[in-house]
């Protein structure tokens, strides 16, 4: 059964970026996003639109680049939410789940950037490799069709019709 393995934030502290977030048990989601959390990218550069409200990432991912020399950790890319049990591949613009008491639809997947040089592990020398490296598996966007809140452990199911939104 797939699930939430993991919640993560970062609160607004300066020009820090999004990155890395930190765990929480339970967050609420809103159509902009989790309180409690800020992304400078999502703000200054997306304006705050819906359709980047929350970044999804499988624990399958993280583990995948971890064999690959990356000391990659669940909210170490910034993802909101870790999920575990749901293929990358599965996922793509139009996608819907069922999170929790929360409804997602995928609209994008998220392109790597230089945001992530910020991590310990990678740094001004080994980014480039590690854009090359999470190339095609950096996480999705989606939008919140209906808000609600979310806790680690969750189920996370597809949903195959158009749910209706109740907010």
């Amino acid at each position: 059964m797939a699930r939430v393995l993991q919640i993560n934030v970062k609160p607004r502290a300066g020009d820090e970026v999004g990155l890395p977030k930190h765990p929480r048990p339970e967050a609420r989601l809103d159509l902009l996003g989790f309180e409690g959390d800020f992304n400078h990218y999502r703000h200054d550069q997306l304006h705050d639109e819906p359709e980047s409200a929350v970044l999804l990432m499988p624990k399958e991912t993280i583990e995948a680049i971890g064999r690959d020399g990356w000391p990659v950790r669940p909210g170490d890319l910034g993802e909101n939410l870790t999920t575990e049990g749901i293929p990358y591949d599965s996922m793509g613009p139009g996608r819907r789940l069922r999170v929790g008491e929360t409804v997602l639809e995928v609209t994008r997947a998220c392109d790597p950037c230089t945001n992530l040089y910020q991590l310990p592990f990678v740094g001004p020398t080994k980014g480039p490799a590690f854009l090359k490296a999470m190339h095609g598996r950096r996480g999705w966007y989606a939008k919140v069709l209906r808000p609600g809140t979310v806790r680690v452990g969750d189920p996370i199911e597809p949903l195959e019709g158009p749910d209706r939104p109740t907010t």
